[in-house]
């Protein structure tokens, strides 16, 4: 799978597994559907391991936990992470132009109108008990 990491994004995912886990086992799990405000839905939790019909995809270092939905939404994407006043959390860009949606949390303008990278909020991520 054609997957890469920004090093913004890579140490965002790093801190998430190590402060949920932090064994070599755990990995991020990335969740992204079709919804949301334009045109995806993603949700993501640190796992100690891979869920019944995961791939482990590992870039930069990380494992990847991604639904086959996931895989395929997500086949030659970049995955970024922002952190500006306006928003913070992670960012999908695609060989599409970028234009692969957003989180339902994301979009604080109610313009629904705007192409642009989709956002997961970090307030998003699930703690397993």
């Amino acid at each position: 799978m054609a997957l890469s990491i920004t090093p913004k994004a890579e140490k965002f995912i790093g801190r998430m597994i190590r402060f949920n886990g932090g064994t070599p086992e755990h990995g991020f799990r990335l969740v992204v559907s079709p919804g949301g405000c334009s045109g995806l839905s993603s949700e993501f939790t640190v796992e100690a391991g891979p869920l019944a019909g995961d791939a482990v995809v590992e870039a930069s270092g990380l494992k990847l936990f991604l639904p086959a939905e996931s895989r395929i939404l997500l086949e030659g994407a970049t995955i970024d992470f922002k952190d500006t006043p306006m928003e913070s959390g992670l960012t999908f860009i695609t060989a599409q132009g970028g234009n692969c949606g957003c989180s339902s949390s994301s979009d604080s303008h109610g313009d629904h109108s705007h192409a642009g990278p989709a956002t997961v909020s970090i307030e998003s991520i699930q703690r397993k008990h």
